[in-house]
């Protein structure tokens, strides 16, 4: 049996290629919101509001007092000016002779003697007597200073002086037989006469408004060592205050610091 080739089959036709669609260009990028805000939620409509109480009131009072003032004028404006009552006081008189001014003034009171020269009013030093350092030995005018240096406490001192109505002061000093002994007058002003006021103690004369004291225990001399023995006697005339002190090396001898007194106090009776 013989084999007869086949007949080749003719191949199909090749197809061509569909034909390339067109390049698409890409769509442009939308840049993204930097914040993008968040969606909130819509608010429930707010009901009318109400008319508070304390607003009302603060309205009607307001309202009440501009009436009332306005009512008040007009009512005050419409009524007649009431007439103000005549002067009584009396017309001034002068005497129909001429006054002697002389004799005006004789017939009034006398000055007191503490309204003038304090210095004419204290004693003096007795005869023997020496100064006493560089303190006056006649009656003379001191200063506030010089009154605040004679005490330990300086500043204290003038700062209480200058508070308690200081006016002026006059004083006089001396020793005699070892003994130191100090007069004062004090003035104040006549608005604090009450610092002028001197302590009660034993009396030294009738009638004095002050007193006497005699210290039996030594004190210290200010910034030394040495000691002395003290008495003072004071009183109160007006604005003034006198002051008498003695400084002795033994207990102060009582009869001496009481003549000085009374003679001081009758000075200014």
């Amino acid at each position: 049996m013989t084999t007869e080739p086949a007949e080749p089959v003719p191949a199909a036709p090749a197809v061509p290629p569909p034909p390339a669609a067109p390049p698409v260009a890409p769509e442009p990028a939308v840049p993204a919101a930097p914040f993008a805000p968040e969606a909130v939620a819509p608010k429930a409509p707010r009901g009318p509001r109400r008319p508070r109480p304390v607003l009302l009131t603060a309205c009607a009072l307001v309202l009440g007092t501009l009436a009332g003032g306005g009512v008040g004028y007009a009512v005050q404006a419409q009524r007649p000016p009431t007439p103000l009552p005549p002067l009584q006081a009396a017309r001034p008189a002068y005497p129909a002779e001429r006054v002697d001014p002389a004799a005006l003034a004789a017939e009034q009171p006398a000055p007191l003697g503490i309204d003038g020269d304090l210095t004419k009013l204290l004693i003096g030093a007795p005869e023997g007597s020496a100064p006493w350092d560089d303190y006056p030995d006649k009656p003379s005018w001191i200063s506030i200073g010089e009154l605040a240096e004679q005490n330990g406490r300086s500043a204290g001192t003038f700062r209480d002086l200058a508070s308690r109505g200081f006016r002026r002061a006059a004083e006089v000093d001396w020793k005699k037989d070892g003994v130191f002994y100090r007069a004062q007058l004090i003035q104040f002003t006549a608005d604090r006469a009450d610092e002028a006021k001197a302590d009660h103690w034993q009396e030294f004369a009738e009638g004095a408004n002050g007193g006497y004291r005699v210290d039996a225990v030594p004190t210290h001399w200010a910034e030394s060592t040495e000691q002395y023995y003290y008495g003072q006697a004071a009183a109160t005339r007006g604005t003034v205050k006198m002051r008498i002190q003695v400084f002795d090396t033994k207990p102060v001898n009582p009869d001496t610091l009481k003549d000085l007194a009374k003679r001081q106090w009758e000075r200014l009776a």
